[in-house]
Parts: structure tokens; sequence; C-alpha cells
């Protein structure tokens, strides 16, 4: 595992397409019990090179009722992005994950996870690469379906604020995924 971690994060097949560089950001452990896919790192994490350590990590954490130590504890959760290095700022936000990472990396990486039990998919990069033609027509869509897709996996909307105006307008997510997703975490954790 170390090995191949120590490859992707030399990894510099987006370079010429990445405006502030290359830093691919994961961690991993072949002890992991609970894969967590974003899309990809946000400008504070490609500065600190900390998965998740920005707004969006505070309320992901919170979701998973998980302390910083927990959630950062590698033998219990691999924290794998769709693309491992900050895509860039767009129009309305960071851009998409870049398409190279997922195809090239992960795979590999889950042949090294034996011991995962639990995928959370954040966004909807994620559900559509890992789901395939079981995701429905939005994210919304396949979040709300989440029992089809367990135990195996968990579909989230990504945790970032800019997301305030969804979960206000989908109130059932936090009263029936969210107490599913902490469910599931601490049987996990323990």
């Amino acid at each position: 595992m170390e090995k191949l971690l120590s490859e992707i994060r030399r990894c510099s097949i987006c370079e010429p397409f990445l405006k502030d560089g290359v830093r691919p950001v994961l961690r991993a452990n072949a002890k992991a019990r609970i894969a967590v896919i974003g899309q990809a790192p946000g400008s504070k994490v490609h500065k600190t090179g900390i998965p998740w350590d920005d707004p969006s990590g505070i309320r992901l954490r919170e979701w998973l009722d998980v302390s910083p130590k927990q959630f950062y504890d590698e033998e219990v959760f691999a924290i794998i992005p769709m693309g491992f290095c900050y895509p860039g700022k767009g129009k309305s936000g960071d851009l998409p994950p870049r398409p190279e990472c997922a195809p090239k990396w992960h795979s590999e990486l889950f042949d090294r996870l034996p011991n995962i039990e639990l995928t959370l998919l954040i966004g909807s990069y994620a559900q559509k690469y890992y789901l395939r033609e079981s995701t429905k027509k939005t994210l919304t869509e396949t979040v709300r379906g989440y029992q089809d897709y367990l135990p195996e996996y968990i579909p989230l909307p990504h945790p970032s604020p800019r997301n305030n105006i969804w979960l206000r307008k989908n109130g059932w997510f936090e009263d029936q995924v969210i107490p599913i997703l902490r469910e599931r975490t601490k049987a996990l954790i323990l």
C-alpha cells in the first residue's frame, strides 16, 4: 500500500491542466473499513494537504458524528477523491475533478483495501462512477434512494456550504439519511 500511495502522490498526469500545480491528496490504509469518495480537494486542502480540512469537512464530520481524530484515523477511513488534485476555480465554484485519476488509480487502491464495508459516495461524480446505470436521474433522487445501495454504498450530497439551499429544500435528508449514515459509521468504528 505505501508503495502505491507514494506513486499516486508523485503522479503528474494532470499537470498540464492544473493552473495551481499537482498535489495529490488522499489517505488510505489496508485496515480501513469506510471509504470516503468525494470530488476533488478544494483550494484550502490543496494548500494544507489535509483532506476535508475545510467547512465541507466540518459538515461531513457532523453528518457522520465523528471527531476529527476519528475521521483522520486511516485504519477506519480511507479518503479517496475522484480527482486527487485541486482542479482550479470555475465560474460558479471549483472545476470538476480531473477525469484521469479514478480510472487510473481507484481499482488498484481498492484492491488493497480488503476491509472496506461502507463507501460514501459524495456528489454526483462519485455516484455516477461507482453506481453507473443504477444512478437515478438526479443527485436528489439518487440520495433519496439510498436504501437501494445499502449496505455497500451511501450516496450523499456534497457537504459544501454552497449546498445549504439543497439541504433546506430536502429536509428528509437529515431526518432519514443522516441517522442511517451515523448508525453504519458507528458500527464500523467500534
